[in-house]
């Protein structure tokens, strides 16, 4: 938000002009109203704010502000306040404000709601986090199989006004079985005496998914079948909800973030950066931290190992971190584009020799011309600083470049693939995972070929 237009609200908040703000925020977008309630340091500002809101729009708001935020305005505005508020929004929104405050925040709310909002709530709570039954919605447009197109209209307009999204309706039959989907305007344009089942998509046209699939399956089938929602079923086919277009832009970014919290090796976070505790970043990072210390054991002792050799040939010690820096980002960029692969379902379990010889293929052409590049600068360093660096030790250490990286790109698409079969999440397999195995990998070839070809 620009600095000019918050200055102004918050004048107009401090003078208490909250007519002329009423209307300066219903002029406003939901996201960009809740943007500036969240910009509010005061607590008693934000609630103040969200009161002037007009009936018809809070609720609205209320969904786009984060936990925090929520939280604030439940806590100090009165029970009539939260029944009301409660009663606006749509359901979906309100289990993701229940899962994220604390037990004695649900227990007031739920004891201001309606039984059978409370009973539908308590539904959506059970079940399992990131499941499509949890992120999905049952204000949809429902049409009996037997309608015709135009009551199948009259009812859209007597129901349409709380329904999340109208743009897709669902036709079921007598025991809800999904039978069909019909868009919109595919429905406005037929004549109002044709049958739904005539028009509308069935059959091995109808895209589902059930309660219990992962919430990342839905967002694949959302972008696949470029659909607004995706409609949830039970296990005998009957309509339970939908998921929107929203909530699937939600689930996206979520699964983004956590693979790549995950591709750091970094425990997934609940909350935002800034809104985390300095005690629970260390726990999420320290876990891998010592598991990689522990791992570089194995290098050390390489290392280690090859002592003697290293203090008696000049210019083998200086191209270890070459060397390892080299192997490390090689299976780095691998195992980032073969992740990413499996994660929009481009390469699946089944492709791994082709990815395999497709890698070899490059790491080949990668190593020669790291390779050469390396035997050249080597030659001009020896030149100019007079470096004792003989041809076996460039020899030696080209080698080493072209083997270590082709061994780092088969290793970096092999593990996240290996994470796949197993049914492992392949983000796992990347960042410092892949560089620390690479790095003892690369020490080993660089020494081998030290002790064949340097006496």
């Amino acid at each position: 938000m620009e600095e000019a237009l918050y200055e102004s609200l918050v004048s107009l908040v401090e003078t208490k002009q909250y007519k002329t703000l009423q209307m300066r925020l219903n002029e406003m977008a939901y996201p960009d109203i809740a943007d500036f309630i969240m910009q509010l340091e005061d607590e008693k500002m934000r609630v103040t704010v969200f009161r002037v809101l007009s009936k018809d729009i809070s609720a609205d708001v209320f969904a786009y502000l984060d936990s925090d935020s929520q939280e604030t305005i439940v806590r100090m505005i009165t029970d009539k306040e939260i029944e009301r508020l409660m009663d606006e929004l749509y359901v979906d929104d309100a289990v993701d404000f229940l899962e994220e405050v604390p037990a004695n925040v649900v227990r007031r709310v739920l004891a201001n709601t309606d039984s059978e909002t409370r009973e539908i709530i308590n539904r959506f709570l059970e079940y399992p986090d990131n499941s499509a039954g949890s992120v999905m919605t049952i204000e949809m447009v429902e049409l009996h199989d037997r309608l015709t197109v135009g009551e199948a209209i009259k009812s859209i307009r007597r129901t349409g006004v709380d329904k999340e999204t109208i743009y897709t309706c669902y036709v079921i039959d007598d025991k809800r079985h999904l039978v069909g989907t019909l868009p919109l305007r595919r429905l406005i344009l037929n004549d109002e005496d044709v049958p739904l089942t005539e028009i509308m998509s069935d059959d091995e046209q109808l895209i589902t998914v059930q309660t219990l699939d992962d919430q990342e399956e839905v967002a694949s089938i959302a972008k696949k079948y470029d659909l607004l929602s995706v409609p949830v079923v039970d296990k005998e086919q009957r309509l339970v909800g939908i998921i929107t277009i929203d909530d699937i832009v939600d689930i996206i970014d979520e699964e983004a973030t956590e693979d790549f919290e995950k591709m750091a090796l970094l425990r997934p976070s609940e909350d935002e950066y800034l809104k985390t505790n300095v005690f629970v970043l260390a726990k999420n990072r320290i876990v891998w931290l010592l598991i990689l210390m522990v791992s570089a054991t194995f290098t050390g002792q390489i290392i280690e190992g090859f002592e003697a050799k290293l203090a008696t040939i000049a210019g083998l010690t200086a191209c270890i971190p070459m060397l390892m820096d080299t192997g490390g980002n090689s299976g780095n960029q691998v195992s980032t584009l073969i992740i990413r692969g499996l994660a929009l379902g481009e390469i699946q379990i089944k492709d791994y020799l082709r990815v395999l010889w497709k890698e070899i293929r490059v790491s080949v052409m990668v190593g020669v011309t790291l390779a050469a590049a390396n035997a050249l600068r080597m030659i001009i360093l020896r030149h100019i600083t007079h470096n004792p660096a003989t041809d076996s030790v460039i020899l030696v250490v080209c080698l080493s470049v072209c083997a270590a990286v082709m061994v780092a790109k088969i290793i970096g698409c092999t593990l996240p693939i290996i994470a796949k079969l197993l049914r492992l999440d392949p983000a796992l397999m990347a960042g410092p995972m892949i560089t620390t195995m690479v790095d003892a990998v690369s020490l080993l070839i660089y020494f081998g070929f030290a002790n064949l070809l340097i006496h």
